[in-house]
């Protein structure tokens, strides 16, 4: 459990597609440290999808399958640090549409009750100029079109919620805890010493936690 001295952990979420979209991301990861946050970048801090599934298909999986366990990894790496390890999400809407998986993100996010501020300076909609109510209804209808504003806007979402009780894992439906419990472990091996240069390491935590049990259908 999390002392109230610690920092407040963000998650940050949108899209990655690109290098332009990656380095915006960075640039609101950057931001949020720079005003005493801790944050999550998926693409900095969690798996490097490419590498660890050179690493299954060099060890005679087959690349749709492996790719297959691997997202089910990621899923579940992004659910344990929306559930246990972030105590707020900062959501960026750039794009002609919102990317998606940070649409979900948003949604686990509000449904947690957890703090949660919109980022976009993206003019382009699909509803003359305005943002599907269903998405910005979780912000309150409210963002922020300035890096900067971010940390005061966050500031004010965590001052209007109760932060720091943790969530009750077991009143979660099973499939989530499911997720939060191989999330975990996946987690506790990327923090260990060296994990980010050692993607076979990596990739035997994915082979145990979620490659298909009956390997020998699949060879057939």
């Amino acid at each position: 459990m999390k002392h109230s001295s610690e920092p407040i952990r963000v998650y940050c979420a949108g899209p990655l597609f690109n290098r332009s979209e990656r380095e915006e991301m960075t640039a609101i990861a950057d931001r949020l440290s720079e005003t005493g946050y801790t944050v999550y970048l998926p693409h900095r801090d969690g798996m490097e999808f490419r590498l660890v599934l050179e690493v299954l298909v060099e060890r005679n999986w087959d690349a749709p399958t492996a790719a297959q366990f691997l997202h089910e990894a990621i899923f579940a790496l992004d659910v344990y640090q929306l559930v246990v390890e972030c105590e707020a999400m900062v959501w960026n809407l750039n794009g002609r549409t919102p990317d998606e998986g940070a649409v979900s993100e948003a949604a686990m996010t509000w449904m947690l009750g957890k703090p949660l501020v919109a980022y976009q300076d993206d003019v382009r909609s699909l509803i003359q100029g305005r943002v599907n109510p269903l998405l910005v209804g979780m912000v309150g209808f409210e963002s922020v079109d300035r890096i900067e504003l971010i940390p005061d806007a966050l500031s004010v979402a965590i001052m209007n919620h109760d932060l720091r009780p943790a969530v009750q894992l077991d009143l979660l439906p099973a499939k989530v805890q499911q997720a939060v419990h191989a999330g975990q472990v996946l987690w506790e091996a990327l923090c260990s010493e060296g994990a980010q240069e050692n993607n076979e390491m990596i990739a035997s935590v994915v082979e145990e936690l979620f490659a298909p049990n009956d390997r020998s259908t699949l060879l057939a």
